[in-house]
């Protein structure tokens, strides 16, 4: 009787439990779909970056999602159309056969470009729609049409259809809306710049303060995003500045094609009368050609009075690769460097990132001791910590109970573990010129007053002692001195370390903070 009662009340009734069933592998292997094609992705991304650079990385493919896969097509997306056509062009090649590594029955790759609104709505990745045909009297071949007098066309044509409200540059590398003064997290490590940074957007085009403006620091520390911060902020100033935002390799690739097509005037024009020209990754600026007109371009701008922010992975007067006129006029302005986050900062950046997380999924929670955790171990970059996090996000998805040993396993690899970290010359100029209250620029310049002459002296030693670099390299790096002064002074402080106790105690603690 009561097996008759509960087949009566559908446990075992018809076809409802195999449906139920099946509608849970359904599910349950849709999860592992989607799990394998978002492990192959990771897989893919971090032979890429292997592959060129994590600062080509950053520049290029920072932003490349997984759209979807089926079968044998694997679908990419990214923010711009810009980007779609520089990765077709350069990186395809590349990307199809390190997919094919990881599954062999991948033929194909396609790059989508998606679509944002900027009220923080989710994005869609959509295949963007060819453009209406030109009239037949306004159309060109590619290859008949001057890099410079499309460049300078579609100037125009921005200048005079968009509103003031539209908020982009007049061309260049591609903004990321993510990355405003809002979303910028301050610190100890970054104040200076920052405060730099907002009174050039604020400014007006007539109101040059600090020109030019010259930002470095080391991978990851937020030199992209606070020179995108200052262009996204120029464009929607009121006063319409006429922006424009390049990365070094987007500048080449730009007066090249002009050089080539025998039209840098043109180009030139187009950026005579800007107001704000930002260029980013500075130290990947080669070419004799190239330097040389970014050199004439960068005179013009300063000459008239119009701002220039420049970012580098260090500071000018150690870019050797630079033309030493374009070297000596960054120098002219102002060089302010970004530090490693604290510990205050690097737990804000985490907990920001999970509140912006908590956006596309509310029930997402990552206890707050965790976070604590992480903020207190990964000590080198907020790139660092962003991997950190999205490690924490991917893994809780189905490792839900995760603990503090647990977390420690997963990011061993970002808590430096390995190697130790390799000691730089400008890490050692900058920690001896704030032990002795003097200033990195006082270290390499050509003054000779004690209070200068001693540290500098102390740091060529240290630079000796703690790198493999060679006296010559060294004397470039403080200033463009020659490898005998070098020699001289290692071999000073060594006598003075001999007979002075106070000078040896002083020379273990730089080792042990530069170490550090």
């Amino acid at each position: 009787m009561q097996m008759n009662t509960m087949k009566a009340g559908g446990l075992d009734n018809g076809d409802a439990a195999p449906q139920a069933f099946g509608s849970i592998r359904l599910e349950v292997g849709e999860v592992k779909a989607e799990m394998k094609q978002s492990i192959l992705f990771e897989r893919v991304s971090a032979r890429l970056k292997a592959q060129v650079g994590p600062d080509v990385y950053a520049s290029w493919f920072a932003r490349l999602k997984l759209h979807s896969v089926s079968k044998s097509v694997v679908r990419l997306s990214v923010p711009t159309t810009f980007l779609k056509s520089w990765i077709n062009n350069r990186y395809l090649d590349l990307i199809t056969g390190l997919f094919q590594a990881e599954d062999p029955e991948i033929l194909k790759i396609e790059i989508l470009v998606r679509t944002a609104t900027r009220s923080g709505m989710k994005a869609v990745d959509e295949v963007v729609q060819p453009e209406p045909a030109a009239p037949a009297q306004m159309r060109r071949p590619p290859s008949a049409q001057p890099a410079g007098q499309a460049i300078q066309q579609a100037v125009s044509a921005v200048a005079a259809a968009r509103p003031a409200s539209l908020g982009t540059p007049l061309f260049g590398s591609p903004l990321d809306s993510r990355f405003t003064f809002d979303t910028f997290v301050e610190g100890s490590s970054n104040r200076v710049a920052l405060a730099a940074a907002k009174t050039i957007a604020e400014a007006g085009s007539g109101a040059v303060r600090f020109n030019p403006l010259f930002v470095h620091s080391t991978v990851g520390l937020g030199k992209t995003h606070l020179l995108q911060a200052i262009a996204n902020a120029a464009v929607q100033n009121p006063r319409a500045l006429r922006v424009v935002y390049l990365t070094a390799e987007y500048f080449m690739w730009r007066f090249a094609t002009a050089i080539r097509d025998n039209d840098a005037l043109t180009l030139k024009d187009s950026l005579r009368n800007i107001d704000l020209l930002i260029i980013d990754d500075m130290q990947f600026l080669q070419g004799k050609m190239i330097q040389h007109e970014f050199c004439h371009l960068l005179n013009m701008l300063l000459d008239s009075a119009k701002q220039v922010v420049v970012a580098a992975d260090r500071a000018p007067w150690e870019l050797e690769s630079l033309d030493p006129r374009v070297r000596s006029r960054l120098q002219g302005g102002v060089a302010i460097e970004l530090d490693a986050p604290d510990y205050e900062m690097r737990l804000e950046i985490l907990k920001r990132r999970l509140a912006a997380a908590r956006l596309e999924d509310p029930s997402l929670e990552i206890p707050a001791e965790l976070l604590q955790h992480v903020a207190r171990n990964i000590t080198a970059s907020g790139r660092e910590l962003e991997g950190a996090f999205n490690q924490l996000i991917f893994r809780r998805s189905f490792e839900p109970n995760l603990s503090i040993e647990r977390v420690d396993e997963l990011l061993a690899h970002l808590v430096g573990s390995g190697e130790p970290r390799r000691v730089r010359i400008e890490d050692i100029q900058r920690i001896v010129a704030r032990h002795y209250n003097v200033s990195r620029q006082e270290l390499v310049s050509n003054r000779r007053t004690r209070v200068i002459v001693k540290p500098r002296q102390i740091a060529m030693y240290l630079s000796k002692t703690l790198t493999p670099r060679s006296f010559p390299e060294i004397g470039r790096r403080f200033g463009g001195r020659d490898h005998t002064t070098v020699l001289h002074a290692v071999r000073k402080i060594e006598e003075l370390i001999s007979g002075d106790t106070k000078l040896s105690h002083e020379i273990e603690l730089l080792k042990r903070l530069i170490n550090e």
